[in-house]
């Protein structure tokens, strides 16, 4: 399938004073997180809300920092999450893709707004 790679608008809602980032952010289905580096951390100004332990690929075991709110913007969609401080890159994983009712199109290799819901969001609330 490829690696699939989208621009997020990622932010601090606490902080509005704080810049907002572009980012270009890998896109995992497989992952369930949004995962920041320390350096997206420290300019968002993101509060460590708790550690987690994570379980990586290699199923090693890892604790690191869980932090937010963070606001992160697709298209005309956005989300509000928590992020684990992790990795070199932004890795856009699935709870904030079903929040913000994005799919993948791995023919394209590309994240779209769900075409079945291009104006609003949709989410199953049952």
């Amino acid at each position: 399938m490829g690696t699939i790679r989208a621009e997020l608008l990622l932010s601090n809602p606490r902080r509005p004073d704080v810049k907002p980032i572009k980012v270009n952010a890998l896109v995992d289905t497989g992952a369930l997180h949004l995962c920041i580096p320390e350096h997206v951390r420290i300019q968002l100004g993101l509060e460590e809300l708790e550690k987690r332990e994570v379980i990586l690929a290699t199923g090693d075991r890892r604790t690191v920092s869980y932090v937010g709110p963070i606001e992160v913007s697709f298209a005309n969609r956005r989300s509000f999450c928590g992020a684990l401080v992790m990795g070199d890159e932004v890795l856009l994983g699935a709870i904030p893709i079903e929040d913000m009712d994005l799919v993948v199109i791995s023919s394209r290799r590309r994240l779209e707004v769900n075409p079945e819901s291009p104006d609003l969001p949709v989410s199953i609330a049952k």
